[in-house]
């Protein structure tokens, strides 16, 4: 028997089009997630000389060549080569598939507008955890720590940070609080009101009291 609240049909619904919807991004996340690569690019190029020689952007393959030494296995002692560093662009790009699941099991007004909307407004978010993820892996492969790498020991440590956030937090929530923000009435009228105790559901609003009056 399926539930009757309009909150089960929500999560329910949500669910349903997140597996259908994963699956067809899959098929073309290389290409929805291109404007994501070259945002990491401007950002890797105009933050990072110092360490970024290039960076190239392919199909579904953002890759950076450095200026950072690293050893070479096998090699002479005191010969070392520079490090080249990729990450797939669509890495950490599924956060599309989650924003239109959501607008869809809403049912969400002017549902079109608002996917593009969101398509356009996380491509910052997956960029941001692009580049942590490039410049985490330059940090961790540079030989001598952070004062080779000519930074302070604190830089490096927002390095690891904006890493943990970029692949462990912003993919998933902020499709999630942009979709709050796009479905705000959606979300009070059947998410709050449903958690909310039985009692005070359309509960009419207590009028303050005049205090007593004398006669």
């Amino acid at each position: 028997m399926l539930p009757k609240s309009r909150l089960s049909r929500f999560f329910l619904a949500a669910l349903a089009w997140l597996l259908v919807l994963t699956a067809a991004w899959m098929t073309v996340s290389r290409w929805v997630s291109l404007p994501a690569g070259f945002l990491a690019q401007v950002a890797l190029e105009q933050g990072a000389p110092y360490w970024v020689r290039t960076v190239r952007l392919t199909s579904g393959v953002i890759e950076a060549d450095t200026r950072i030494e690293v050893k070479v296995p096998g090699a002479a002692a005191g010969v070392r080569g520079e490090l080249m560093v990729d990450t797939r662009t669509a890495h950490y790009a599924y956060g599309l598939p989650i924003l239109l699941a959501l607008l869809l099991a809403a049912r969400s007004r002017g549902l079109w507008k608002r996917a593009a909307a969101g398509y356009l407004l996380l491509l910052p978010f997956q960029a941001f955890s692009l580049v942590f993820d490039l410049l985490k892996q330059m940090a961790m492969a540079g030989a001598g720590g952070a004062a080779a790498l000519g930074i302070d020991h604190w830089q490096l440590e927002g390095i690891g940070f904006g890493y943990q956030l970029g692949t462990l937090v912003v993919p998933t929530l902020a499709p999630v609080m942009l979709w709050l923000w796009m479905d705000r009435d959606f979300f009070r009228k059947v998410v709050v009101e449903q958690w909310q105790p039985a009692h005070l559901r359309g509960a009419a609003p207590v009028e303050p009291s005049e205090g007593p009056t004398v006669r």
